[in-house]
């Protein structure tokens, strides 16, 4: 049986594709399982997560047939496999995720990009949230968008059911960049190369200090003092500041230091 979810490890990091490209990678429940149970899987020895898709799609959302047919059957959800489940999962993981946005990517894909720390788009990318024309509200990606865009840009998303390219979504900073199709999976790689390079510890809680400042901390003081208690759970746990300050000392380089990007 093939995996609806395929899991390539690298040195550091991993590449994590869905592999439903027949149906342009929309997560039914299995496929919702089994990237459920990947991530569980890369969660001790990687330090970057990519995520995309097989074929010319990323992720088309959850799949609303599935659920569909789900709801005229009175089939019950499974928590376990619930799509707000997968998308807390990536937020919660202690990997750096980068979102590599291949093709397609709407409703559910386009809340995978929100919630991946980092993410690179194909120009060519179509990223769209089509809700409205289904009468509804995006209640994951519509949220997503709100929370990381402006107002105006979230709105024309939610409202218009238009999609933005990937030059778009770079310039709108709903991705870090974009790059021609052909070059996408080697910027990814490039990218979790470089993240992977750097402590496990500091990354964890580095990813943990970005989501707290400013969605629960925003005054200056509370900021500062955050960052002041964040390096301090670093150093409680790691050895990486003293070894880093080392380096610096003796002249030598430390990942990333004084790299471009």
């Amino acid at each position: 049986m093939t995996s609806l979810v395929t899991v390539e490890r690298r040195q550091g990091y991993a590449v994590v594709c869905f592999n439903r490209p027949e149906k342009k990678n929309a997560m039914n429940r299995a496929a919702r399982r089994e990237l459920l149970d990947a991530l569980t899987s890369l969660r001790a020895d990687c330090r970057t997560i990519v995520l995309t898709g097989c074929g010319d799609t990323f992720c088309s959302g959850v799949d609303l047939k599935e659920a569909r047919n789900d709801a005229e059957a009175g089939t019950a959800p499974d928590p376990r496999s619930d799509w707000i489940e997968v998308l807390i999962a990536i937020r919660e993981h202690p990997a750096v995720f980068i979102a590599a946005v291949n093709g397609l990517a709407l409703g559910g894909g386009a809340t995978l990009i929100s919630v991946c720390d980092l993410a690179v788009a194909a120009d060519e990318a179509e990223i769209g949230m089509p809700e409205i024309g289904f009468g509804a509200y995006p209640q994951f990606s519509g949220p997503g968008a709100q929370i990381q865009l402006t107002a105006k840009r979230a709105a024309w998303l939610v409202l218009t059911a238009q999609r933005i390219d990937g030059r778009t979504a770079e310039g709108w900073g709903m991705v870090n960049r974009s790059v021609p199709l052909a070059g996408l999976m080697d910027e990814a790689d490039r990218l979790a190369k470089i993240v992977s390079a750097f402590d496990a510890v500091a990354l964890w809680e580095s990813k943990r200090a970005l989501d707290a400042v400013p969605a629960l901390i925003s005054g200056w003081r509370e900021s500062f003092e955050h960052g002041l208690s964040t390096n301090a759970r670093i150093r409680s746990l790691s050895a990486a500041q003293d070894e880093g300050f080392s380096r610096f000392s003796a002249g030598e380089r430390n990942p990333g230091q004084g790299r471009l990007t």
